[in-house]
């Protein structure tokens, strides 16, 4: 359990009052945790009983000198201490006056007491009040370099030097999901008269607003909002960027813009030039308007206009007002703003989607090739690739590692399995409805057990298997085909589960056989591709045990059918799913289900979830929003659709397949997950990364963090192998390597990645070890071109590296490469011993381990794990060394800085 341990009376008290404080603790206690206010932290109590600073014993324990208060277990403290004006530089100078409790005072412009000394910042106290945020320090800044540059006789262009007398202290947060909004006078001085005050207070949803008038109820002074602060820009405006008088009844503004309405629309971006955007950087629309008529047309893009404005640079929350600022502004120029897939394709996945759906000839458009010389141009990349391999799947809906549509998937997909940490892959098979044989789950124990596989219950009610290398997933799917299981398609954009209750069959409430129903849904979407993944629930009754309404479409039982939900999820941004249809049939759930999922996947844009979808959605004919819109389209069919989408999605139902079966019985497609193409020898998952045990299982070591050992590899020089005898390999035939992917072959213990771009009629030979985190994956990545520059994008990160010289693009990091050539039909790499390449590239040597090496202090010197290797071959190159004595000489420097080390 999570504890908040504050000092003051209440949480925020600078931003919030008594008020605003319960029905904020109220709404962070949901969530489980417990707040402590008033709270008076004595010590940090060690594991061995210790409170004293030397002690480096972990921490068990809270101690308060609060009369009566316990001391409170704890294994983890974060600390935020807000801030302190370092202001030791004048502590020594007489010279400059410092306030009682620290900070440089300064006057309205911004002047020390000492001649030519100016403050400005957290350091700078005005009227004994240290400012701790940004945007007033940008404020003092703008005060400040004016007043010097006057000084110094230089013309500023204004007539009257600006004063700095304090600054708003507004604020907008997201505080544990829950809105936390403080502006204008929030909390009026005792002795101020001229003050009314009306409150709005409703602990049943959490939301607690104050505003706070003039006495005559003709001007908002401020306001304290929580729970819905969706209105905040609104009110705002109205309490600090404005001096007119209100014009409707202040009464009106007190009720939130949720208890206003059934719908909630999205507030719009301020027209006003003067209106603030940007709080950490104090922008303006107007600022923001200026740099895009400066930048232009053609030259305006986000990545532009946040460079020369600094809007959206600070903490990136107004960065979608900053897009929608410069999509009105390009419209006003007669511009638009580019909603481009990628440079391949001047398209967005919607517009790309009804050009192939429509077109006439669908055997015009049945491959990306096709595609994009039909509507792009280039090579593609890894943007436009997956999504081009979605809407084929989509539309067609063949066996994705089929006629080079391999080429086309994601880390995740190519494999058909989710590449974890290191290289490896889990397995996670379909469970419907979480149902679950007894022969199924011995079956499950089994294959963990052969196969050595780190085993875990996943929150969609099924079953994970984890730490399978490539090569043993054909293998281990046809031990659970045997079983009765089917791919659960967690690598892919498509439905995951249909999670359920017990329902009727079992639950005393249950109103509705949840679980069959379940089961239904989900044997009918399994396997159908869409822009995202989807999820689905059935509850059983209305307490909601499976929690559909936070499913991309859930079904809640009622004593006359269904309630069928829509546009829910998870993660990051939890949406609500909204209400579509009550007291249907399984029947008419599943008719519109179909109908919805179709329209979702026909329109809705790359990567993007059905909530985000659903919200940008028009609303409908007569107001309601966009789930009004939903209802005409589906249940009325107001756009005549609804036969398109019927068909479409019984072709998906019609031509489903089992991917992993269709693996599994065809020698070919088996190949394809082979580990080297060139040779049977596996090299095991344990021979590239550290396994260890946790609770009886064996998970892999954690990746260090970027910039230590193990992380960021480095060749210890640009062309190392420059004096080494080479020899030209036969690594294959033209026919091992598939067309337009990267495959991986061994050389001695060295992995390199082959890569047969038949788009361009060119081969190329590289380092199959990704240099960020030491994992040999880069032959799995996806290749396309960059600015014509042809490229591959690591599976793990999305690092893309030049193919031919191995550069990072847009990074510091940097791939080996080799020639390679094609004789005859013999694929040839040029490459030196295998002695010599083993030392720079061997597998054994890039190994990732774990360390049991706890840094306490914190002042350990970080040396690159490549160290070693480097004296070694500095030494050798120096001295000529040949090589038929690299090996030797290098396993001597080994040793001997081992044993130094020890």
């Amino acid at each position: 359990e999570s504890h908040i341990i504050e000092f003051a009376p209440i949480l925020m008290c600078r931003q919030i009052d008594q008020g605003g404080h319960d029905a904020l603790v109220g709404k962070i206690e949901e969530m489980g945790l417990k707040v402590h206010c008033g709270a008076r932290t004595e010590s940090f109590v060690g594991t061995d009983g210790s409170t004293d600073a030397e002690s480096t014993a972990p921490v068990s324990a809270l101690r308060f000198s609060n009369e009566d208060w316990d001391d409170l277990p704890v294994q983890m403290i974060v600390v935020s201490c807000g801030i302190k004006p370092r202001d030791e530089l004048c502590r020594d100078d007489e010279a400059i006056e410092l306030g009682e409790r620290g900070g440089i005072v300064v006057d309205e412009q911004m002047r020390t007491s000492a001649k030519d000394v100016y403050a400005i910042g957290e350091c700078a106290l005005y009227n004994n009040f240290i400012y701790g945020l940004i945007a007033p320090g940008y404020v003092m800044a703008d005060v400040a370099s004016k007043q010097v540059a006057k000084e110094l006789g230089i013309d500023v262009g204004v007539d009257e030097l600006p004063s700095f007398t304090g600054a708003d202290l507004s604020t907008k947060l997201k505080l544990l999901g829950c809105d936390v909004a403080s502006f204008g006078v929030n909390q009026p001085r005792p002795d101020d008269e001229d003050v009314t005050e009306l409150v709005w207070n409703d602990p049943i949803s959490g939301v607690y607003r104050k505003l706070i008038f003039n006495k005559a109820g003709n001007k908002l002074r401020g306001g304290i909002l929580v729970g819905d602060a969706s209105d905040y820009a609104v009110l705002h405006k109205l309490a600090v960027g404005s001096d007119a008088e209100l014009t409707e009844n202040p009464a009106m503004l007190l009720p939130p813009p949720s208890a206003r309405g059934a719908v909630e629309l999205e507030e719009s971006v301020s027209t006003d030039p003067n209106a603030q955007i940007c709080s950490c950087n104090d922008v303006t629309r107007g600022q923001i308007a200026e740099s895009i008529r400066e930048l232009g047309v053609d030259n305006a893009n986000l990545k532009a206009v946040k460079s020369c404005s600094k809007a959206g640079t600070g903490c990136g929350g107004c960065e979608n007002d900053v897009k929608e600022i410069l999509k009105q502004e390009l419209e006003s120029l007669g511009g638009s703003l580019s909603n481009h897939m990628c440079e391949h394709f001047a398209y967005s996945r919607p517009e790309l989607m009804a050009l192939i759906r429509t077109d006439p000839d669908i055997n015009s458009v049945d491959s990306f090739e096709k595609i994009l010389a039909k509507h792009g141009h280039g090579d593609g990349c890894e943007i436009c690739k997956p999504v081009v391999g979605s809407i084929l799947a989509s539309v067609v809906n063949g066996v994705i590692i089929d006629d080079g549509r391999d080429a086309l998937q994601d880390t995740n997909d190519r494999s058909m399995a989710n590449m974890q940490r290191g290289g490896s892959y889990s397995v996670v098979p379909r469970v419907p409805g979480g149902e679950l044989m007894p022969d199924q789950l011995i079956a499950l124990g089994e294959t963990a057990k052969k196969y050595n596989l780190y085993s875990k219950i996943t929150g969609a009610q099924r079953v994970d298997l984890f730490g399978a290398a490539k090569y043993e997933l054909p293998d281990i799917w046809e031990d659970l085909g045997k079983a009765g299981f089917e791919s659960g398609h967690a690598y892919g954009k498509a439905l995951r589960t249909v999670k359920s209750c017990v329902g009727s069959t079992w639950c005393r409430y249950g109103v509705q056989d949840s679980v069959s129903f379940a089961i239904r849904v989900e044997n009918r979407y399994k396997g159908v591709r869409s822009p995202h993944k989807m999820k689905s629930a059935v509850s059983g009754c209305v307490r909601e045990c499976a929690e559909a309404q936070g499913k991309d479409f859930g079904m809640i039982a009622t004593e006359n059918g269904y309630n069928l939900y829509v546009g829910g999820n998870g993660g990051v941004n939890p949406v609500h799913a909204q209400l579509l249809a009550t007291d249907i049939d399984e029947d008419t759930v599943i008719k519109y289900l179909d109908r919805y999922i179709m329209y979702y996947i026909l329109t809705a844009d790359k990567l993007e979830r059905t909530a985000p979808w659903q919200a940008k959605l028009p609303s409908g004919k007569n107001g309601g929003g966009p789930i009004e819109h939903l209802k005409e389209v589906i249940i009325e069919d107001s756009l005549g659709i609804c036969d398109e989408l019927d068909t479409r999605m019984q072709h998906l139902v019609d031509t489903y397949h089992d991917e992993w079966a269709e693996v599994v019985k065809d020698p070919e497609r088996r190949k394809k997950f082979k580990q080297f193409v060139n040779t049977d020898t596996n090299v095991p998952k344990e021979k590239m990364i550290e396994f260890i045990d946790m609770r009886g299982q064996n998970r892999p070591a954690d990746w260090a963090k970027d910039g230590e050992a193990q992380t960021m590899w480095e060749a210890p020089d640009d062309d190392i192998f420059a004096r080494s005898e080479k020899s030209w390999v036969t690594v294959g035939k033209t026919s091992d390597f598939s067309p337009n992917v990267g495959s991986p072959i061994l050389y001695g213990d060295t992995q390199l990645a082959v890569f047969n771009n038949e788009k361009r009629g060119e081969w190329y030979c590289t380092q199959n070890m990704c240099p960020h985190k030491q994992a040999f994956v880069l032959s799995q990545g996806i290749i396309g071109d960059a600015n014509d520059v042809a490229k591959v994008a690591c599976p793990l990160h999305k690092k893309n590296f030049a193919l031919a010289d191995g550069q990072e693009l847009g990074g510091d990091l940097q791939i080996l490469t080799f020639p390679i050539r094609i004789e005859g039909d013999d694929v040839q790499v040029e490459l030196p011993a295998v002695a010599e390449l083993d030392a720079i590239l061997g597998t054994n040597g890039l190994r990732v381990t774990k360390s049991d090496c706890i840094d306490v202090a914190g002042d350990a010197l970080k040396v690159p794990i490549r160290q070693a290797e480097k004296k070694a071959i500095d030494s050798l190159k120096s001295r000529g060394e040949t090589s038929d004595r690299f090996e030797t000489s290098l396993r001597a420097t080994k040793n001997n800085e081992t044993s130094t080390e020890e």
